[in-house]
């Protein structure tokens, strides 16, 4: 079997990559491990929390124990079905802040700036208007992803907001417009009640065409012959086969199994690979390092009043939900509940956002356990850039072995630090008039913790991954030894191969990856069909008085 171009991974960026590619006359073969996403705790988005905890959808990787966690093992699920995480994540809409692509391209990613990204957001959504105000200059009209908000019908998601103002924070109707800094509502990846994953939007399109199709397997190995990569090896229904790309390989399997599936193949830091008995073909030091992501803790109340979601949390208010979703597409089954959101910065002389809240009328975990005692309503709280830096490498050399994934979570003084002004500003917000009538008192962390290291113990036993890994083959100038891709994507010192995910990021952007991994597929598609949108002229808001003002 061959095809012009080989994908590795049906996620967020190969959907893109195989919609794009085809539609420009490609021939375009996917290759996926996972399976199909049909049935109702995928596309009902309010059973998000059930997908990533299930084994059917889910890689089941897990980090190595964090030393500055205690220890703690961290889950980090992965998307293994076809949509790839976008099939199992919380579809919450973020594109990341104007500075972040910005450094981007200061740091080696030339053509990467937000003026060069902000036309492939425009093409790949279609945003819609609710009524609650945004920037409908700054949106993309008619892409294959539909973007929308939920209804915040529930009190709690304006006194939020209110409580933000009532702080001395900005309101931005559209933090995914001019303006992301400040308390607003939230935006989502759900479409007529349903979850609208790179699967739904671009995948199904995709293959419904003639001159694109899915392979299912497991890719072990590229094929690299005299320096060119000419097809992937898959081992399917018990046979080994190779795959042929006439063109190219583009490997989009995430940013935990990109790097493996590299090292696997012979590009990455020599010595690892020879630990591992595999002959190294191009010595990438950077190939699995750089790993980032966002950690985040819930900040809980009790409420006063029985108006929080609680009233839902048992088998018959859960049956209600479902069955008025399955019939009908709407009700609470019909939104994620991640509803009002807010960006700030944690301090003067910080020039954009660094904090994220996802805001919820609940207290519960993510994993769907234990709704705290009674109505009570939750911040997830975190710093949007870590300092600290881990690592994706190989378990074994058999391509079945998950890869070892350290993240070295709050390696750095400043972690501490950023988490600590995490809840001091956060108890401030929910001090606020507005959260009055609301907050009954605090059930996490609790007041009693108040010092510096009350707080670190909290933080130590109590941040979780909000699920944004990313870096691990950095995109970067050829002379950058940490380099692993060029901006135009392509694998330095191989031809013929490129990587497209959220592996390339060279640092984690602001808020949830999903919308910047889909975006990441589409202008890699540009790059290899050696086209580009024109650039942007449209200046993003940066508060004015950053560099004396903390808000």
């Amino acid at each position: 079997m061959n095809a012009d171009y080989v994908i590795v991974g049906a996620g967020s960026a190969g959907c893109a990559m195989a919609y794009r590619l085809s539609e420009a006359g490609k021939s375009v073969l996917v290759i996926e491990f996972g399976g199909t996403d049909a049935g109702p705790f995928i596309q009902m988005p309010g059973a998000l929390s059930y997908p990533m905890n299930m084994k059917r959808y889910d890689w089941g990787m897990k980090s190595e124990p964090e030393p500055h966690l205690g220890g703690r093992q961290l889950v980090t699920p992965r998307g293994k079905v076809i949509g790839g995480s976008s099939s199992i994540n919380g579809m919450v809409y973020v594109r990341g802040h104007a500075g972040d692509y910005n450094h981007w391209a200061e740091s080696g990613a030339t053509g990467w700036s937000y003026a060069d990204v902000l036309p492939y957001f425009k093409r790949m959504e279609h945003w819609h208007e609710s009524g609650q105000g945004g920037d409908p200059d700054w949106r993309g009209k008619d892409g294959p992803l539909h973007i929308t908000r939920g209804p915040r019908d529930n009190p709690l998601h304006a006194a939020f907001v209110e409580a933000g103002e009532q702080a001395g924070y900005p309101v931005t109707k559209d933090y995914n417009g001019e303006q992301q800094e400040g308390f607003g509502p939230m935006e989502m990846t759900v479409y007529k009640g349903r979850r609208w994953s790179a699967a739904n939007a671009y995948l199904k399109p995709a293959l419904k065409r003639e001159n694109c199709d899915i392979i299912r397997g497991l890719a072990r190995k590229i094929v690299i012959e005299d320096g060119r990569a000419v097809g992937v090896e898959v081992e399917r229904g018990g046979k080994v086969e190779v795959i042929r790309a006439k063109e190219e390989v583009i490997v989009s399997a995430s940013s935990l199994n990109s790097p493996k599936l590299l090292m696997l193949s012979g590009i990455g830091p020599a010595a690892h690979l020879a630990e591992h008995g595999i002959e190294c073909l191009v010595d990438r030091p950077g190939v699995g390092q750089n790993l980032q992501d966002h950690l985040e803790f819930y900040f809980q109340y009790a409420s006063k009043q029985p108006i929080t979601l609680y009233k839902y949390w048992n088998l018959f208010g859960k049956a209600l939900v479902g069955a008025q979703w399955l019939f009908t597409k709407t009700g609470l089954g019909a939104s994620n509940q991640f509803e009002s959101a807010a960006f700030i910065r944690s301090d003067k002389g910080v020039d954009y956002p660094d904090i994220q809240y996802h805001f919820l009328p609940i207290a519960v975990r993510y994993d769907g356990q234990a709704a705290a005692e009674g109505h009570g309503f939750q911040a997830h709280v975190g710093p949007m850039r870590s300092p600290s830096r881990g690592s994706v490498t190989l378990r074994s050399a058999d391509p079945k072995d998950d890869p070892k994934v350290l993240f070295n979570y709050m390696s750095e003084e400043k972690d501490w630090e950023d988490f600590r002004k995490c809840i001091r500003l956060t108890r401030e917000v929910f001090g606020q008039d507005a959260m009055k009538p609301f907050v009954k008192h605090e059930i996490q962390p609790g007041n009693d913790l108040q010092t510096d290291e009350e707080l670190n113990g909290f933080i130590r036993e109590h941040v979780e991954s909000a699920y944004h890994p990313c870096g691990t083959c950095k995109m970067g100038s050829v002379t950058d030894p940490m380099a692993v891709v060029d901006p135009e994507c392509r694998v330095i010192g191989v031809e013929g191969l490129r990587v497209a995910d959220s592996s390339i990021f060279p640092r984690i952007t602001n808020g949830n990856l999903n919308g910047p991994s889909i975006m990441t597929g589409e202008k890699a598609s540009d790059h290899i069909l050696g086209r580009r949108l024109p650039s942007s002229n449209a200046q993003a808001w940066f508060n004015p008085n950053w560099e004396t003002a903390q808000r």
